[in-house]
Formats: C-alpha cells, sequence, structure tokens
C-alpha cells in the first residue's frame, strides 16, 4: 500500500498543465497521450518537430522570468539586510515554509514535478484562506462592516495580523515562480502563470514596502478559497482517485461554481468598483494606476477561467450520462 501512495501521481500526460485557466481548460484527465495513438508516426513525428521550434522560445521567456525573480531577491535582500525592514522577514519565512513543503511531498507521496506543485499550491490556498477569514471576521467584531471599508482603512490603514499574511503570501508566489521555471510547468512563448506570478509579486511588492493598499491586497486574496476546490480537484484526478458517485460529483462543481462567483469573480469585481469610486482620495503616485492594473489583469483572468471551468463542467457532465 506505501508503494502504491508513492507512486500515486505518475501521469501519462504531455504538456506541463499548470493551475488556474491553463489546468482547467486542459482538463487535467490525462488526455496528452491520446494524440501519439490516434495519430499515428506521422503525428507524433509531428508533435515533436513542433515541441522542438517552441524550445528556444520558452528558454528565452524562462530567462526572462528567472531574472526578473532573482531581481526581486535582491531587491528583497536589500531591504531586509541594508534598510533594516525585518518587518519583511515573513516574506522569506513563506518562501522557505513552502519550499520545505514541497520537499516533503516530494519525498512521502510522489516526485512528479506537477502533483507536487499542485500539492503545495492547495496548502497555500487553504493557508491563506484561512488568514483572510480570521482577520476579516477579527475586523468585523471589532470595527464594525461599515468602518472596515472606508478608503482610509482600505488605502492607509492595517487590519492585524494583514501585513505579516501578505508577506507570507508573497512568499509562495515567489517559490511557486522558481518551481515552475526550475521543472518548466508552464507553456507556450509567453506563460499567462509566470506573468500572473510577476504581476502579483510586483504588486504586493511595491504595496509591502510602501505599507499602502495593504488590506485591498488582503480582500482579492479572498479568492483563494475558490483556489482549493481547484487544487482539490487536481489533486484527486491526477491521483487516479475517481469519484464514482455522480453526487459527489455535483456536490464538488456546486463548490466550485459557488466559490468562484463569491470569492472571485463578484469579490474583485467591487474591489476594482470601490477604486474608481474613491480614485479622487487616492493621492498623487504610482498606488491607483497599479491597483487599477492589476484588477483588470485579475478580472480578466477570472473570465478566462470561468469559460475554462464551464468547458470542464461539460465535458464531466457528458462522461457521466454516457457511463449512466
Amino acid at each position: 500500500k506505501n508503494r502504491r501512495t508513492r507512486r500515486l501521481a505518475v501521469l501519462p500526460s504531455s504538456e506541463p498543465e499548470h493551475r488556474s485557466r491553463e489546468e482547467e481548460g486542459r482538463d487535467g484527465v490525462g488526455r496528452g497521450g491520446e494524440g501519439w495513438g490516434r495519430g499515428g508516426r506521422g503525428e507524433a513525428w509531428g508533435m515533436a518537430r513542433a515541441g522542438r521550434q517552441q524550445q528556444p522560445q520558452r528558454q528565452n521567456s524562462a530567462v526572462f522570468f528567472a531574472a526578473t525573480l532573482v531581481l526581486w531577491g535582491v531587491s528583497v535582500a536589500f531591504e531586509i539586510a541594508v534598510n533594516r525592514r525585518r518587518e519583511l522577514l515573513p516574506l522569506v519565512g513563506g518562501f522557505c515554509f513552502y519550499q520545505a513543503a514541497n520537499w516533503v511531498v516530494r519525498r512521502s507521496l510522489s516526485r512528479d514535478p506537477l502533483f507536487v506543485n499542485t500539492s503545495v499550491s492547495l496548502l497555500h490556498s487553504t493557508v491563506t484562506s484561512a488568514s483572510v477569514v480570521l482577520i476579516l471576521v477579527d475586523q468585523w467584531l471589532s470595527k464594525g462592516l461599515n468602518n472596515m471599508f472606508e478608503h482610509e482603512q482600505l488605502f492607509g490603514g492595517t487590519w492585524v495580523g494583514a501585513y505579516p499574511a501578505l508577506c507570507f503570501s508573497c512568499g509562495y508566489f515567489a517559490y511557486d515562480q522558481w518551481d515552475m521555471l526550475r521543472y518548466r510547468l508552464y507553456s507556450g512563448w509567453i506563460p499567462s502563470i509566470l506573468v500572473h506570478h510577476l504581476i502579483l509579486l510586483v504588486c504586493f511588492t511595491l504595496a509591502l514596502y510602501r505599507n499602502v493598499t495593504i488590506n485591498y491586497l488582503i480582500l482579492s486574496l479572498s479568492c483563494e478559497l475558490h483556489s482549493i476546490f481547484l487544487h482539490v480537484r487536481k489533486v484527486r484526478r491526477m491521483a487516479g482517485l475517481r469519484v464514482a458517485n455522480s453526487e459527489a460529483v455535483r456536490t464538488e462543481w456546486i463548490l466550485n461554481w459557488v466559490t468562484f462567483f463569491i470569492a472571485r469573480l463578484v469579490c474583485h469585481i467591487l474591489i476594482t468598483y470601490k477604486l474608481i469610486r474613491d480614485a479622487h482620495k487616492f493621492r498623487e503616485g504610482i498606488e491607483l494606476p497599479l491597483a487599477l492594473f492589476g484588477m483588470a489583469g485579475m478580472n480578466m483572468l477570472n473570465i478566462f477561467l470561468g469559460l475554462d471551468l464551464y468547458r470542464a463542467y461539460r465535458r464531466e457532465r457528458n462522461q457521466m450520462k454516457i457511463k449512466d
């Protein structure tokens, strides 16, 4: 049984899949080998040739994102060591914590890079969601809903526990960027997941340096509640744990859709609306343009993710009908 557990995530896959829209868009069912069986040698040769042609482009993008990650690390080290910003230490702690979790999963469950990466992402979503809920509940009980969402609170204030929680989550995004680059867990010339992480690292780090919009960013992390169900579904399918009960599948999809609309789509739209409504209250600087740019990107990614979720839902529903 132990031997089987350690080998549970051996995939038949083709291109490395990843989370969010890349993950759900390709469904994670393990269909990567179908083309080889049905297309014969000609199709296999064509796919191999296309892969060789894309390799230089992938290497160029990898060099760019690796360079930006190194620059980010140097910047953080400078702030901590030279400017003595000790409050940024949880950022380093987050990076080390999730890297250690990666090592534990790799040693105890599976050595497959995609399975390990997705498992650690599930851990991050769980930890971050719990942190956000605790922070919001504490503020709700102490200040009430009306005072929580005033511009002064969201822009210049910092809720109890918000700063270290944001640092810890930022450390995860740095770890995840490094892990994806190391094991090439991305696809395309301009990988959307690497761009997404780079934008988050820039926005989060600048906010932490300037100590502004911390509470706005904590609210934006509420989407990690939906990510829990994305990652649970992904890990389950990668581990070969198929849900035979149609009611269980239906419940899984209900939770997926409810959290997608409430914790991700509606929440990010409300944050964007609040930024636009209070635009005149922002002082001159980079904060408002950067916040609007970041939320525009997040809303666009949410639309793509919703479409990919819908396609995966229809595909799985059709499979269940065929089985019935």
